[in-house]
Order: C-alpha cells, then sequence, then structure tokens
C-alpha cells in the first residue's frame, strides 16, 4: 500500500514540465478567450498547428480540456489574467544584474 502523503511517478511539479515558448503564448491566448483560429491569426500559424500545440500542450500538463488547462497555468503562475495571480518577473539581463551588484559591492 502508498502512502498518499508520497509522491508518485506521475505527479506533476512545474519543473517537470518543459513547455516551449510557444506553447507559453498559446496557453495565454487560450487563456485570454481566443478561439483556435483566432489563436492562428494572432501568431500567424495555421489552425492545424494551433490544434497540434493545444493538444501537445493538455498531453504535457495532463489536463482534459481548455478550462482544466487554464487553472493549470494560473495555479503554476504560466498566465496572468486581468493582474490576479501575476508576478513580477525581473526581466535585468543577467550580465547586467552582475555589472551592478559588483559596482554595489566596490562603492561599499
Amino acid at each position: 500500500m502508498t502512502n498518499p502523503a508520497e509522491p508518485t511517478p506521475t505527479t506533476l511539479t512545474n519543473t517537470s514540465i518543459a513547455l516551449s515558448e510557444r506553447e507559453l503564448q498559446v496557453i495565454e491566448l487560450v487563456a485570454a478567450g481566443l478561439t483556435n483560429q483566432d489563436i492562428a491569426v494572432q501568431l500567424a500559424i495555421s489552425k492545424r498547428t494551433v490544434d497540434n500545440h493545444i493538444s501537445n500542450i493538455l498531453t504535457k500538463t495532463k489536463t482534459d480540456n481548455r478550462v482544466a488547462l487554464v487553472r493549470w497555468a494560473l495555479q503554476w503562475g504560466k498566465v496572468c489574467i486581468d493582474e490576479v495571480n501575476c508576478c513580477i518577473i525581473d526581466t535585468t539581463p543577467i550580465n547586467s544584474v552582475n555589472v551592478l551588484n559588483t559596482q554595489e559591492l566596490e562603492s561599499a
């Protein structure tokens, strides 16, 4: 008998799911309420490609439908809807941060 508190090999974590940049873009547009056709137009790709992306995303995230996918994306901080569940991501390039920290240390 297994302990339900212990993770199983099928337990998903945020770090165990590798989504491409394009898949993340598709998730954002799904969360915004766009249809597959609208997503295709927005990303300048075919609807069939969008269908494939969504199918792959649902498989990777082990979600069954678009609603479950959006819930998953909100839970793991992959999307931000109307300033809900948003985090501020530092977009400063790593090299700039290192230079800034070095300058701060020299002036201290």
